[in-house]
Formats: C-alpha cells, structure tokens, sequence
C-alpha cells in the first residue's frame, strides 16, 4: 500500500478525465436546452396544422362556417351564431381553446393575401373554398409559419431560426 505524502495532489490524468467529463456533460446540457425550443415549437405547429385540417372538414361536413385566431398564447376556434357573430366553439374537444407553452407564441399573419390584425378570425367556409392563410408560431429563437390553401391543404414551413 502506498500513501501519498502531504503535499501529494492529483495527476494530470485525473484532471483531464474530470475536465473532458464536464465538458461532455456541459455539451449534452446545451444540445438539450437548444432544442428544446425547436422542439417545442415543431410539436406546437404540427398539433395547430392538425386542428385547421380537422376545423375545415368538420366546417364542410357540418355545412357552418367556422373561424380560427391565434393572438400571443393561445389559438381558438369560433362558430358563426345565427346574428353573424363569432361565437367560441364548445362540445368539440379537438377545437378546444389551446394555451400555448410559456416559451412559444402564435399570430394570424395574412388572408387572401392581405395582413390581418391581431385579433382577427380567419374563416373556414361550409363549402371548402377557403383563401390563402398564414399564421406564425415563434419560440424564442426560432418561427415557423403554418399555411392553408384554397384546397383545405395545410403545410408547415420550419421550425426556421429567426434572422437577427
């Protein structure tokens, strides 16, 4: 058995062995927080193109008008009542209100090729013919826009990193 004498330290292997330990774990560490938010963002626009697909069919199927916004944290689905006003979707689990994680957000970017407002509900008609859409999911870093065409075909452009 061998003792080390008082002023005896570490090796210069053991320091290395430790020191490439951290920093491998320091690598995994931020590969995870970076996608993280890609992540997050890709399942978000899948989930939301999924529910414009179903809110289409479901429009034409039902023969009603419906409507969909998307403002900061959350998107919804409306239904146009008798007097012609939005009302918000109730009985449909799948076009249920959506709160957003904390860390994405949604917008309604353009319709027939013009802007929209803010607050603007986008309408998905009873007979299928629907205008171009856009709307945009962002996540810190990074955007990804959700589109529909005149067919009722929805596509997701991104997760794209944002230009800075």
């Amino acid at each position: 058995m061998t003792r080390r004498g008082a002023g005896a330290g570490f090796t210069l292997l053991e320091i290395l062995v430790v020191v490439a330990v951290l920093g491998i774990a320091a690598a995994i560490g931020y590969a995870t927080l970076e996608s993280d938010d890609r992540g997050t963002l890709e399942r978000e626009a899948r989930r939301f193109a999924g529910a414009l697909e179903y809110a289409a069919q479901r429009a034409q199927v039902a023969h009603e008008t419906l409507g969909v916004s998307a403002q900061g944290s959350e998107w919804r689905f409306w239904r146009r009542g008798e007097d012609g006003r939005w009302l918000a979707m109730t009985g449909d689990d799948a076009l249920a209100p959506r709160t957003l994680p904390a860390a994405v957000s949604a917008s309604a970017r353009a319709y027939a090729g013009r802007p929209l407002a803010a607050d603007a509900v986008v309408p998905l008609r009873a007979s299928g013919r629907n205008e171009p859409y856009a709307f945009v999911l962002s996540a810190r870093d990074y955007a990804a826009t959700v589109t529909g065409d005149p067919l009722n075909r929805v596509a997701i452009d991104g997760p794209h990193p944002l230009a800075r």
